[in-house]
């Protein structure tokens, strides 16, 4: 346990020209001392399986109060953790000994994140009064409300300062990286959805995403460049825009999932996404995320049944419905095929007070074998076996357990990833989970090192 350990955050306040066309943008950074805990013990109703050991948790900063942590990307010895009100940097350098080295205030949800070298990109999907990091939140019926990506300056990690924004129309629920053709400017595809006649700024039909382009020398200029169609006939009755995307730029593949449906996307040209395959599923209610094989011949999709705040991983709902559906992709054909191989559910039934649904994960990078982790909000974190899309099955867990007996709300692991050499989870009430495996099967993954990684911008790992 770290020395600094119980100490108060030092406030620091501080404004900062923008870059480029961008005027002066305030953000609040808090910089913690050295905040660690060691692993929860039996006490608290961890369960592990399957060479899962829980190595560490840093518990959520205290000033981002009862607001979601979400989604995580990671640069070097750092991790990101997005939260509603902000973010949190971890040094994770001694996995064992995470600290808080900085947390920033600048409210907007759901507070997705993307990392590409110094740059930080931050979704907005809540209406503020202005693009600043302090502005109250405005009705959605308000024309002038902001909302989109949030562009932060990570060079000093425990100061990251706020440099640019970019509007985006129906905001940011989502945001996924995808590197630049010229290798000079970054491509950031936007998702949201959920469009209504009384948001001004998302009116329907809502059947496109926003691609903003970046340069990293002058990331003031970033802005939208296209907004290109996904459903120009409408798509599901129930799609109105889109959730998530993933890229696998090594492969000019993304899949997007589009609340309705399931969508294949070439991105040879990164700045021009086309569509070129569409699946949808009777048993799907809200196509939420989806994740590649590294050889890309299978995808695997998310249902969150219940938007993530139901209980769903019972006897009642079943095996087929708050799943994963694995798909393998053909390519041997003129165009794409997406062809349905099975369901994953959680096995371990959850309490009826647990919201527990398929929710974000990654592969584990071991050579010649399709392992992949993943959350299930109070459901924990699953690690899969891939290898035969016909029969996935459950090969270790971390559970840990109900956060309250009596009363069902929304917690548990929002993201769970596998980052050099261990997985780390984003618990959206408890802070950052970090995980060890120890079982052999996930031997020669360790060897696979990066410096940087965005979950929903797939990498193409070593095979072996």
């Amino acid at each position: 346990m770290s020395s600094g350990a119980g100490r108060r955050p030092r406030r620091l306040w501080f404004r900062r020209s923008g870059f480029g066309r961008q005027g002066v943008l305030a953000v609040s950074v808090l910089v913690a001392a050295g905040l660690a805990v060691p692993a929860a013990g039996a006490a608290d109703g961890v369960s592990t399986d399957g060479g899962v050991v829980h190595l560490a948790n840093v518990p959520k900063p205290e000033v981002l109060g009862s607001a979601f942590n979400s989604d995580l990307a990671f640069t070097g010895d750092h991790a990101i953790g997005g939260n509603y009100d902000g973010f949190v940097v971890y040094d994770v350098s001694d996995p064992a000994d995470p600290l808080v080295v900085a947390t920033v205030l600048c409210p907007g949800g759901q507070g997705d994140v993307s990392v590409s070298g110094d740059l930080l990109y931050f979704s907005v999907d809540y209406p503020r009064a202005s693009d600043e990091c302090g502005a109250p939140p405005v009705p959605s019926s308000d024309p002038d409300g902001f909302e989109g990506i949030r562009i932060f300056d990570i060079s000093d990690r425990a100061n990251p300062q706020y440099v640019a924004s970019v509007a985006t129309d129906c905001g940011s629920h989502t945001n996924t990286l995808v590197p630049g053709a010229d290798g000079r400017s970054d491509v950031v595809y936007v998702s949201s959805y959920s469009p209504s006649e009384s948001f001004p700024n998302c009116q329907p039909p809502h059947d496109k995403i926003a691609v903003i382009e970046v340069p990293h020398e002058d990331p003031g200029a970033a802005a939208v460049v296209d907004e290109p169609v996904l459903f120009p006939d409408g798509g599901n009755r129930t799609t109105t825009g889109c959730h998530d995307i993933t890229a696998y730029p090594a492969r000019g593949l993304a899949a997007a999932a589009c609340l309705g449906d399931g969508v294949l996307l070439d991105i040879t040209d990164p700045l021009a996404p086309q569509v070129v395959e569409r699946v949808q599923d009777e048993n799907f209610a809200f196509w939420h995320s989806a994740t590649f094989t590294n050889d890309a011949n299978n995808v695997v999709f998310t249902d969150e049944l219940g938007g993530g705040s139901a209980a769903t991983c019972n006897e009642e709902i079943g095996p087929e419905r708050g799943a994963n559906a694995i798909y393998s992709l053909d390519t041997s054909g003129d165009s794409p095929e997406l062809q349905f191989r099975s369901y994953y559910k959680l096995p371990r039934h959850q309490s009826e007070t647990e919201n527990c649904v398929a929710h974000n994960g990654s592969l584990i990078p071991v050579p010649g074998e399709d392992l992949f982790v993943q959350a299930w909000y109070q459901g924990g974190v699953s690690v899969i076996d891939l290898t035969d899309p016909d029969r996935p099955v459950e090969v270790g867990h971390f559970d840990r357990g109900p956060v309250d007996p009596k009363d069902l709300r929304t917690a548990g692991s929002w993201s769970a990833y596998y980052y050099n050499g261990h997985v780390y989870s984003s618990d959206i009430e408890q802070g950052l989970d970090i995980l060890e495996l120890t079982d052999p099967r996930f031997e020669g993954a360790g060897a696979v090192v990066m410096d940087e990684f965005n979950p929903q911008s797939q990498p193409e790992l070593p095979n072996g």
